[in-house]
């Protein structure tokens, strides 16, 4: 399962250099914010990862109205996992990417504006369009919101992470928690971590490797979950065809359909 998302700076060969030894599931090599000679970067990515397997890898391009199209262009030469949109706001932008990047390559998308926050549920709009990653501050600023709300406790918070996930859910995408910050602060990261799973989260973006130990910990038990989930389906199936739908097993007591049901459901969204 893609439980850790890392973000990897485009634009420093140390970090390039340390790709094929990170322990996240999905490395996002970044060639947006905080970069700042953006063709440079691009150039390096794609001397870094010419000719190699870049199954795990995902690169965040520049927006439409920036230089997004001249990175896009280079970068599915790569065969990259996905390539993530950022700043994105409507339908309408997606169909003009959609153009742009090959059928076997993944659309990841920012959701990091109030208007793509209002449009998570319209932009499954393609079977590559999969993922949707929350850009909590730049959301906040979108919607004229101050970042120092940005507390585990505040209800505020709470409504923007459960929308997001549940728009996200009911689309058929992948919602992945926000990046924090503060990446010295592993107390509060844990936290974070915390929270999300409790609500639904399965994966969370990260900005360095101590946050990706912490979100594998954390989210290392869905691993028993998944082995107990296909057990239980193969053995309802197997009895259903003999006409049973509700049994005694030895290993996980009474099963029936509603559990046959939520077990299904956890594989489904095992991914």
């Amino acid at each position: 399962m893609n439980n850790s998302y890392l973000m990897v700076a485009g634009d420093k060969q140390k970090y390039l250099d340390k790709l094929p030894y990170l322990k996240a599931h999905k490395l996002i090599v970044n060639l947006e914010d905080g970069v700042y000679d953006k063709k440079y970067a691009r150039d390096l990515v794609y001397k870094n990862l010419k000719n190699k397997n870049n199954k795990n890898i995902i690169i965040r391009v520049n927006s439409l109205d920036s230089c997004g199209i001249k990175d896009i262009k280079q970068m599915v030469k790569l065969n990259p996992y996905a390539i993530r949109i950022p700043k994105i706001k409507t339908p309408k932008e997606l169909k003009k990417i959609l153009q742009l990047i090959p059928s076997h390559i993944q659309i990841d998308l920012s959701i990091e504006t109030k208007k793509a926050f209002y449009n998570i549920k319209k932009f499954k709009i393609d079977k590559r369009v999969k993922t949707v990653y929350l850009g909590i501050l730049d959301l906040l600023e979108s919607l004229g919101l101050p970042q120092n709300i940005l507390k585990h406790n505040n209800p505020t918070i709470h409504y923007i992470l459960a929308k997001f996930l549940i728009d996200a859910k009911s689309a058929n995408l992948k919602p992945v928690g926000f990046v924090y910050q503060q990446y010295q602060n592993l107390k509060q990261f844990e936290k974070w971590c915390k929270l999300e799973k409790g609500m639904g989260y399965t994966s969370k973006a990260c900005i360095s490797p101590m946050q990706v130990d912490i979100v594998n910990k954390i989210y290392q038990n869905d691993k028993k979950e998944y082995k107990k989930s296909k057990y239980i389906i193969k053995q309802f199936e197997k009895y259903k065809q003999q006409g049973i739908t509700g049994f005694a097993d030895k290993k996980y007591g009474f099963i029936d359909e509603p559990i046959y049901k939520n077990a299904k459901l956890f594989v489904s969204n095992y991914f």
